[in-house]
């Protein structure tokens, strides 16, 4: 069987989707991958087929005050939409060319949607962030009814009748479980597959054998989350009973007595992590939960918000501000993280039995 695997030209995004593609490569299917270029490239190894130009859709370029509304209303408008239009032509000759039975298309990738509708091909969602699967805009009517219409217009556009791009009638893979993201509001099938995390790789040497603490913003928050990183090394060089680990990208800080690194191979260094400082990204939340680590969560903008309410309705962290949190806040989440450690255990658990890539690829052989 043939899969192609349709996305949009970001890293978290893509992180998931790796590890389907080795399972099904491992089964003896076909796998292509179909992006923007060059950055699809740099974040998968096997054929890829370019979708448009990912120059001009960087989420870097995104003004970093945008909060609320106003960031996604800068999702959509400008990243979003443009993003589909610009993919749907190399998505197109893709599935010409490499004629696949199944089309796996990203949440932010919807040409992939668009194309696999106009071509009568079975497609999945890939649902790499669990935040929609909610429906959190369903209280805020007037906000939904705008986002159908920016939809509405991407399917005039392009010939396709189907309703939300979203969302797949045929199979919805949710890279999460129902213990961490609650039951679905969709009408269409979802499986929760749990995270398909990568195998812990590079070598991480601790100070000593204190418990450790680490705090990550990602790769893409150096500027915004600039005060936020100060603030934790402030907080981590007054608690001398941890040892502090900052990620600090942009080679910002200075620290004699807390561990600063612009990256870290994250599998391997929260394996052996007491609480994990983080600002709610779907990849870094489902990392350290695997891991059984409880965490602080300082939602910036986007689903985050979303998945910091999940973190604490699980009993598996806790949630702070992160335009307003001083080192005195940040360190008092800390010293609290140890009693949300068996709420941490319980999501850990659920990720487990939950199969990962191996029954996400099972799901999706169902489909052909």
């Amino acid at each position: 069987m043939r899969f192609l695997l349709v996305v949009p030209p970001l890293a978290g995004h893509v992180a998931p989707l790796r590890g389907v593609a080795s399972v099904l490569e491992a089964r003896g299917h076909s796998v292509a991958w179909c992006g923007p270029e060059p950055e699809v490239s740099t974040l998968v190894s096997g054929r890829v087929f370019p979708a448009g130009d990912s120059a001009p859709f960087s989420l870097a370029l995104r003004p970093p005050g945008l909060r609320g509304f106003a960031a996604l209303k800068y999702l959509w408008e400008e990243y979003l939409v443009p993003l589909a239009d610009e993919m749907v032509p190399g998505v197109l000759s893709a599935v010409t060319s490499f004629a696949p039975d199944v089309v796996v298309v990203d949440q932010q990738a919807m040409a992939g949607a668009l194309v696999a509708e106009r071509c009568g091909l079975p497609w999945a969602t890939s649902a790499s962030t669990s935040t929609e699967l909610a429906d959190p805009l369903r209280a805020l009517p007037k906000i939904a009814s705008w986002v159908d219409e920016l939809q509405a217009g991407l399917r005039a556009r392009h010939g396709v009748l189907l309703g939300d791009l979203r969302f797949s009638p045929h199979l919805v893979l949710a890279f999460t479980t129902r213990a961490l993201a609650g039951p679905s509001r969709l009408a269409a099938p979802v499986a929760y597959v749990g995270p398909a995390l990568p195998a812990a790789s590079g070598e991480w040497s601790l100070v000593d054998d204190r418990p450790l603490v680490v705090v990550t913003l990602g790769t893409s928050n150096a500027s915004a989350g600039s005060r936020f990183l100060a603030e934790s090394v402030d907080a981590l060089a007054g608690m001398p009973s941890v040892q502090g680990l900052v990620v600090d990208p942009a080679g910002y800080l200075i620290s004699e007595s807390v561990g600063l690194a612009r990256r870290i191979p994250q599998v391997t260094v929260f394996a052996r992590a007491s609480v994990v400082v983080c600002h709610g990204g779907h990849n870094t939340v489902c990392e350290a939960l695997a891991a059984g680590v409880p965490l602080v969560v300082a939602p910036i903008r986007d689903d985050q918000s979303m998945l910091a309410q999940q973190v604490t309705a699980a009993g598996a962290g806790v949630r702070i501000r992160f335009d307003r949190a001083k080192a005195a806040d940040i360190r008092k989440a800390i010293e609290s993280a140890e009693t949300f450690r068996p709420g941490a255990a319980r999501i850990r658990e659920s990720f487990a039995a939950a199969g990962g890539a191996e029954e996400a690829a099972t799901h999706l052989e169902s489909l052909v």
